[in-house]
């Protein structure tokens, strides 16, 4: 144990004069959860619409001052004929067209359409927008009905409510995701590019003649590399996530700190794993980002993990990230406690174990050609 101490203060003085990775430390957990978090907005705002009043009647005026900021930006008035054009030229993601008599048949219970032109090319805004725009159109129809007749009564009342995000608000959920891949990122490069760099300047060899044991080098590595990435992470989730960026965390913050630690391990040990298969730099990156990127996309944090292939949902399961994404997300967006997530906790650590011994046989095979 005083061996990997010591080898893993080494690392730290290594990391401290490498100032191209201290960089990336910093960035990865300030500007890099900050800008996806304010910047990709998933739910609708200032969206630009267009509204086709060809009935001119308290109906329709009362649709078009429903559409309000901050999703929409104030409605424009547009001519029929100027429809294709104006979508034509892209200055509005919607156009919604309500025909001539359109009040005097809903008096008449007839069944009028309502045409809501969409510009596809938005697809960020167009499947949610004409979605609002469609229980806009619902909700003042209704309205106008109860004060222009009896209330028509249905057997159901459906009631909506969202819990532990009740607003939608996509930052809060931007935000953690954004540090858990960035925690996975780091965990990769930072450990894989630890060994490079000894290979590189020549260090592995004076490690090697001296009375130290490959698993010995290997933890020195994992718990320094690990430490530095914990801290940043925890400083990032007091400071920008719920400093900066006002997101609620509803759990505990040293549970999630306990499921990092235990994250690291796995993932520190395939980033060692990976540097084993590799003797540049360059070549480390062309084979890390793709695991990365499988990683990233297919845990859970970027698109639900139960709308996947079955397939790829069974695959998945041998990867650490995807228990992690769920620890984590349980425990600070629904405040679950260890006696819900510790299967999540126990995978996370049985996968960590499969990768750090086939990093350390790897490294043994490494350190043996070394050698000879």
């Amino acid at each position: 144990m005083h061996n990997v101490f010591r080898l893993g203060l080494k690392e730290l003085v290594s990391l401290r004069y490498d100032f191209v990775l201290v960089f990336l430390i910093f960035y990865s957990f300030t500007y890099a959860v900050y800008a996806p978090s304010r910047g990709a907005r998933m739910e609708l705002a200032n969206a630009s619409v267009a509204v086709v009043d060809e009935d001119e009647s308290p109906l329709s005026r009362r649709i078009h001052d429903a559409l309000l900021e901050p999703f929409f930006f104030p409605p424009a008035s547009l001519r029929v004929q100027d429809v294709d054009a104006a979508m034509d030229a892209a200055r509005y993601t919607f156009v919604i067209d309500i025909p001539p008599r359109f009040e005097a048949d809903i008096m008449r219970e007839r069944r009028p359409s309502v045409q809501v032109n969409v510009d596809a090319t938005a697809m960020s805004q167009a499947g949610s927008g004409a979605t609002y725009i469609s229980s806009v159109i619902a909700r003042e129809l209704a309205a106008f009905a109860q004060r222009s007749g009896p209330a028509a009564t249905t057997p159901v009342n459906l009631v909506v409510r969202a819990k532990f995000n009740p607003n939608l608000e996509s930052s809060w959920f931007m935000a953690v995701m954004q540090l858990n891949n960035n925690i996975t990122l780091l965990a990769i490069f930072l450990t894989g590019a630890a060994l490079i760099r000894e290979r590189e300047h020549g260090t592995i060899e004076h490690l090697l003649v001296m009375p130290l044991r490959p698993i010995e080098i290997m933890l020195a590595k994992i718990w320094a590399n690990g430490l530095v990435i914990v801290v940043a992470a925890l400083l990032c989730l007091r400071l920008v996530i719920e400093g900066v960026l006002d997101v609620p965390i509803a759990g505990s913050v040293a549970l999630f700190a306990a499921g990092v630690v235990i994250y690291l391990f796995a993932v520190t040990s395939l980033g060692i794993f990976l540097a084993t298969l590799v003797r540049s730099m360059p070549q480390f990156a062309l084979l890390a980002f793709p695991v990365f990127i499988i990683m990233n996309l297919l845990s859970g944090s970027t698109t639900p993990f139960e709308s996947m292939p079955p397939a790829v949902r069974a695959v998945m399961q041998l990867s650490p990230s995807t228990h992690f994404v769920s620890l984590s997300q349980a425990i600070l967006y629904r405040g679950a406690d260890l006696s819900i997530v510790w299967p999540q906790f126990a995978v996370t650590a049985g996968l960590g174990a499969v990768f750090f011994a086939g990093a350390l046989l790897r490294f043994r095979r490494t350190v043996t050609v070394a050698q000879g």
